[in-house]
């Protein structure tokens, strides 16, 4: 379902990524760890369509990503493709449900499960509450929840439990691979964090600059 072959990928002329191939199916897991400066986000961005790798591809089903562009792109992605960024990236302005709707909307969903989706992350109750009124721990499920919006076939998961405690890091990882498994959906965590590895044992290590 997914398949990742070949990426090469550099920032600049001396500084070059080593980027193993990847291939998963449906409902399948996979941890990337690495320490920072190691190319974990890099790849995710790859594998998300928010770098163009220098060689190589990447492919979801049987659309290559690497190969769309601009509109099709993003709409592809906002359709396919879950991104749970290290900050969350949610609009302060709008309510928790808005912020739902407007993932909804990019792509021309209708956004059935959203309360749903709010209900079994624990949020339901804020459903109405502006973002500025979160903890840091319920920005991070509305970004989950936002990422999940529209039934990706891929869930990409940056440092998710980087600033949680042991008893939260452990929700969190649990909370994403229900998700995943609702959706039949690929899952991909990338972080530092070595406590993920008690939760997937599907994992590789990224080697770093050469």
């Amino acid at each position: 379902m997914l398949s990742v072959k070949n990426i090469k990928f550099q920032y600049d002329a001396q500084n070059s990524f080593y980027i193993p191939d990847i291939s998963l199916k449906a409902g399948e897991q996979l941890l990337i760890l690495g320490r920072s400066g190691s190319g974990k986000t890099t790849i995710l961005n790859i594998l998300g369509g928010l770098l163009k790798p220098n060689a190589g591809e990447v492919k979801l089903g049987n659309t290559m990503i690497n190969e769309l562009s601009g509109a099709k792109l993003d709409k592809f992605r906002g359709k396919h493709i879950g991104i749970v960024f290290q900050k969350p990236h949610i609009l302060a302005p709008l309510t928790v449900e808005e912020n739902l709707r407007l993932a909804n909307f990019f792509v021309g969903a209708k956004g059935e499960r959203n309360l749903e989706l709010l209900k079994e992350l624990g949020i339901y109750e804020k459903r109405k509450s502006k973002v500025t009124t979160l903890s840091e721990g319920e920005a991070q499920r509305v970004s989950i929840a936002r990422a999940l919006a529209n039934h990706p076939q891929l869930i990409l998961a940056d440092e998710p439990t980087a600033s949680l405690d042991d008893e939260n890091a452990s929700i969190v990882v649990k909370l994403l691979q229900e998700q995943a498994q609702k959706f039949n959906a690929a899952l991909i965590i990338v972080t530092h964090d070595q406590r993920v590895k008690d939760h997937i044992s599907n994992h590789i290590i990224m080697g770093g600059l050469s």
